[in-house]
C-alpha cells in the first residue's frame, strides 16, 4: 500500500478543499481553487503526523529541496485526476503571465512559489460540486 493510500491523503484533501474560505458550492462560479502550496500548508497545519510519516517539507523557493510537500501533493492529485482514481477533485493552472513573485503566509513564514516568474503555471484544484 503507498503512503498516499495508508495515509488517506486523498480524505485529508478533499476535506481541506471542503473547508476553503469562501466556500460556497451555490455560487455560481462554483467551489474556490486552492494551489498546491496553499494545500500543503493547511496539510502540514491539520495533519503534523502525516507530513511526519511523509518527511516532506512544504517547500517554497530557495529551500534547496526538490521533493517537497506540495509537489509531491501537486504531482499525485494530477496523476490520480488524470488516471480517473479521483473523480471529485479537479485541477487546473493559473497562468504565470506578469506575475513576478507569488509569496503564500504560512502562519507568519512566508514561502515564495518556486514556480512565480519563470514559464511554468501554478497548479490549483477544487472540489467538483
Amino acid at each position: 500500500m503507498s503512503k498516499w493510500e495508508d495515509l488517506y491523503i486523498q480524505d485529508s484533501i478533499v476535506q481541506i478543499l471542503s473547508t476553503a474560505p469562501s466556500f460556497d458550492p451555490d455560487h455560481h462560479f462554483g467551489c474556490p481553487f486552492m494551489t498546491a502550496y496553499q494545500i500543503a500548508i493547511k496539510f502540514a497545519d491539520d495533519y503534523p503526523e502525516k507530513v511526519r510519516r511523509l518527511n516532506k517539507e512544504i517547500g517554497g523557493k530557495g529551500t534547496g529541496r526538490y521533493d517537497s510537500l506540495s509537489q509531491y501533493l501537486a504531482l499525485e492529485l494530477s496523476k490520480k485526476i488524470k488516471n480517473r482514481q479521483i473523480t471529485n477533485i479537479e485541477g487546473a493552472f493559473l497562468s504565470n503571465l506578469y506575475v513576478k513573485e507569488m509569496t503564500f503566509n504560512d502562519y507568519g513564514t512566508n514561502i515564495e512559489s518556486s514556480v512565480s516568474g519563470n514559464q511554468a503555471s501554478l497548479s490549483m484544484y477544487r472540489l467538483i460540486t
